[in-house]
């Protein structure tokens, strides 16, 4: 048994889920990938996985020993990657994190230039509105938006996003333009909500900032369909600039009461910190850094 091999098919699986999927994923059979978890359980001498018909539990010794074992897989591609031509062509999976949205609309579009500079490097995108365990899920990157209060991360700041009152020229002409936060109440708002907690817009009258409570026949908790009923005509939506940025810049949107505007959102890219980052991840952070910045994301 090579335990390196098997020490990185358990991280894998912890992450996967199945050995099905890292089987597939490593292009080797699932009995394969089990008989190499078998052999490490019996080196360790301790029990890392319970096998059902259905799923993969992890233990408890299985949860201490993949965050030690994902840390040292780490260090050793940091450690290659550092040697020879490798510090010149990083390669190995980079696995990030991001909101569905601004991943379809901001990330996506800028891969085809990195994966032309770095064609070594795979990219696994996942996505969720929550804040996951980085760590925990074994994920490198995500993206935050807003302020950030997790200080076991290290954070770069990739770019800063106003938050914009915005509605369709349609929508507006067949309703009428508000002029001052008062008349929001006669209007239609497309409401983002989790369950029956409708968030709150934050808007800025005079020095002040004030949450204002949106009612409207529209619910939703996925930007992507807010950006769509702001689209179809349904009414009026608070959202980041970059959700409808094409369509605002175009005349297709149009922002409404801008002197309403709050303070602008910072956007992050954060990672666990104490860990040295491999090469491949630190080449994905500068290019996106330095692309953010550029495109004014």
């Amino acid at each position: 048994m090579d335990r390196l091999d098997a020490i990185r098919l358990f991280v894998r699986l912890v992450e996967c889920g199945s050995f099905s999927a890292v089987g597939r994923e490593k292009g080797i059979g699932q009995p394969a990938v089990s008989k190499q978890i078998g052999a490490l359980e019996r080196h360790l001498g301790a029990q890392l996985v319970w096998r059902t018909s259905r799923q993969v539990v992890i233990t408890e010794a299985g949860q201490t020993f993949y965050e030690s074992a994902k840390q040292l897989v780490d260090d050793f591609d940091a450690v290659e990657s550092s040697v020879g031509d490798r510090q010149q062509s990083p390669r190995g999976l980079v696995r990030i994190n991001t909101a569905p949205a601004h991943g379809r609309l901001c990330v996506t579009p800028l891969l085809s230039e990195f994966f032309r500079q770095y064609p070594d490097v795979a990219i696994e995108l996942s996505v969720s509105e929550r804040h996951i365990d980085l760590v925990g899920e074994g994920v490198d990157l995500a993206l935050r938006h807003g302020r950030l209060v997790d200080s076991s991360l290290t954070a770069k700041k990739l770019s800063e996003t106003d938050f914009v009152l915005a509605a369709s020229p349609g929508y507006l002409a067949a309703k009428g333009v508000p002029t001052r936060l008062s008349d929001l109440d006669t209007h239609s708002c497309i409401v983002f909500a989790r369950g029956r907690e409708r968030r709150p817009w934050s808007l800025k009258v005079g020095r002040e900032t004030v949450l204002y409570i949106p009612h409207g026949s529209l619910r939703t908790g996925d930007a992507e369909h807010i950006r769509a009923a702001v689209l179809c005509g349904l009414g009026i939506s608070q959202v980041p600039f970059w959700l409808l940025a094409d369509e605002i810049r175009s005349g297709q949107v149009q922002v409404l009461m801008r002197d309403l505007q709050p303070e602008r959102v910072p956007i992050h890219l954060v990672y666990p910190a104490g860990r040295r980052v491999p090469m491949r991840v630190r080449v994905f952070i500068e290019y996106l850094v330095a692309t953010f910045q550029r495109l004014e994301l």
